[in-house]
This record gives structure tokens, C-alpha cells and sequence, in this order.
């Protein structure tokens, strides 16, 4: 061993003999101090680690796209009420079409984007707490759904009085069980129930 190290005091000192370069380049090199290194999360991506601005913008605009996707929600909510109780259908439905395909659908995608990236860009993580995992089967059922399912009838609604009646149905319904999926994880990412799969807090 070419140096001593004295722990308890912190200093090495120099051999004997030893070069002034050698013992440089001893001096410099780190020591271990027996920490285990960090290990990677589950459900995120350690080789990418946002600084506390970036998560703070990542968040503002996490809470930014909810907030829109379940107001944009009732607009939708509100006008297919207003059609089924007798609003001129030439003025409720086409309103209804281009809210939900100009807004609605495209905020829908943003927002499960930046839900997903949100979680794995965070300690969050994707899968290492409950309630996270629970927000995002619900907001993907929610996006497919809206794709799948509202897309059409919001198609449908372009033709006015002649939309027909299983579209209207559906732009009355689609909004009722959406709105409520939106509050549900909103509670949930307001109080964070059930604790971590892994059984250890996020930092």
C-alpha cells in the first residue's frame, strides 16, 4: 500500500521516497467511503434527471393540461345536456363537433403525454406507487375511449339536427363517465393513498 490514510483525521501522508507526481495523483483519486450506489427506480428513468426548475415547469404544465382536459370535459358535458333538453340541434351540435376535435381530443393526447412523462422524469416513477399506477390505467382507458369511442360521435355531430340519435346519446354520455374518471384521479393525486409497491417513500 503506497499511502497511509488516517481516518480519523482525514490526511494522507506522503511515503518516503515517493515522487512529488506520483503522490499528486494518489492524493487526487477519490476513496471509497462504502456508500452503496443509488439504484434505479422503478417505473423511471434515472439516466435522466430533470433539474428542480424543469420539474417544477414539467409539473406546472402537468397541472395546466388536467385542469383543461376535465374543463374542456363539461364544456362537452353542458352542451349535450342543452341538446337533449331541446337546444336547437343546428347550434348544440355542431358547437359540440368543433370544441371536441379542435380542443378536446388534441388536449387529451397532450395530456396523457405529459401525465406519463411527469411520472417517469419524477421519483414518482411510473409503477412504484399505487396510486400512480391506478391515475395512468385511467387515463388510458380515458384516450382510447376519446379516440375510439367519442371521436365518432363528435364526427357525427357536424351534421347538426341531422346527427343521429345513438351519436347524441353517446356526446351525453361519453361526458358524464369522463368527468368522473377525471375527479377520481384528481383525487388521487391530491391525496396519494395506498403507499409505494416497493415499500419505500419517493425523495
Amino acid at each position: 500500500m503506497v499511502t497511509h490514510r488516517n481516518l480519523a483525521r482525514g490526511t494522507t501522508r506522503r511515503r518516503p521516497g515517493l515522487g512529488r507526481r506520483r503522490y499528486v495523483e494518489l492524493r487526487s483519486r477519490p476513496v471509497h467511503t462504502g456508500t452503496t450506489p443509488r439504484r434505479r427506480s422503478a417505473g423511471s428513468i434515472d439516466a435522466v434527471k430533470l433539474s428542480p426548475p424543469w420539474r417544477k415547469a414539467l409539473l406546472t404544465l402537468h397541472v395546466i393540461t388536467a385542469v383543461g382536459w376535465l374543463g374542456i370535459d363539461l364544456v362537452l358535458l353542458t352542451l349535450g345536456v342543452a341538446g337533449s333538453n331541446g337546444a336547437d340541434p343546428d347550434v348544440v351540435y355542431p358547437a359540440t363537433a368543433l370544441v371536441g376535435q379542435t380542443v378536446f381530443v388534441p388536449l387529451s393526447v397532450l395530456a396523457w403525454l405529459v401525465g406519463v412523462a411527469s411520472a417517469l422524469l419524477t421519483p414518482w416513477g411510473l409503477v412504484r406507487h399505487r396510486w400512480v399506477l391506478v391515475k395512468l390505467v385511467i387515463t388510458t382507458v380515458m384516450l382510447g375511449a376519446v379516440l375510439f369511442a367519442l371521436l365518432p360521435n363528435l364526427q357525427a355531430a357536424e351534421l347538426g339536427a341531422a346527427t343521429p340519435q345513438d351519436a347524441r346519446q353517446g356526446l351525453l354520455a361519453a361526458p358524464i363517465v369522463s368527468s368522473t374518471l377525471l375527479v377520481v384521479a384528481t383525487v388521487l393525486s391530491t391525496y396519494k393513498p395506498w403507499g409505494r409497491r416497493s415499500g419505500r417513500r419517493a425523495a
